[in-house]
């Protein structure tokens, strides 16, 4: 929320406050209300994860490397593909890395392809997100609740953009804007070989 609320606080400056300004800021404004809204209802559903595993070779990513690393060339996640290379993992299951909602599930094309987002909630009451991109095919959809190591897709290669992987993000915020996958800051990103491995 807080990314929303600067992106709204940086397009208020930037406005001329004639009368053709005030109707789009009005829109604004009711949109970003109803998204936190629905973020709160949302949060009422989420089941807690008292475990974390590997999104890939469930439970400790058997079979699979992490090819380049969380902040590893302003890399935002975690990319894992089989250690048999090139497209052999291809088609291979993704699984839900803990007790979650999908909250996300569609193809959104451009360099992400099909990508599915899912909350969860800690045991201390905070909320985080993991996102899972490139997908070939997409087994859930928006609003299930799912466990840890549920198949939730398959790793593809983003409509053909790139080698088969898995390109793999926790969020320590809900619903954050997409984004790139690459980023000289790391706010709101959490190193996710880091986080499973402390949250096993």
């Amino acid at each position: 929320m807080k990314h929303i609320l600067i992106v709204i606080v940086l397009f208020l400056l930037s406005c001329k406050q004639s009368d053709s300004d005030k109707e789009p800021i009005s829109v604004i404004h009711e949109t970003v209300v109803i998204k936190k809204e629905l973020i709160v209802e949302r949060k009422k559903s989420i089941p807690t994860a008292t475990h974390f595993d590997y999104p890939v070779g469930k439970p400790n990513a058997k079979g699979y490397y992490n090819a380049q690393k969380f902040s590893e060339n302003d890399h935002l996640g975690d990319d894992w593909n089989a250690i048999t290379g090139g497209d052999s993992d291809l088609g291979d299951p993704i699984y839900a890395i803990a007790n979650g909602q999908v909250t996300f599930a569609k193809d959104i094309g451009s360099g992400w392809g099909k990508v599915i987002r899912i909350s969860h909630k800690l045991p201390d009451s905070t909320y985080i997100e993991s996102l899972y991109a490139h997908c070939d095919q997409i087994l859930v959809s928006t609003d299930s609740i799912i466990k840890r190591g549920d198949q939730t897709g398959t790793i593809g290669t983003a409509n053909g953009a790139y080698l088969a992987h898995l390109h793999f993000e926790i969020r320590d915020s809900l619903e954050m804007h997409i984004g790139g996958g690459y980023s000289e800051t790391t706010e709101g990103y959490l190193n996710p070989t880091k986080f499973i491995k402390d949250h096993r």
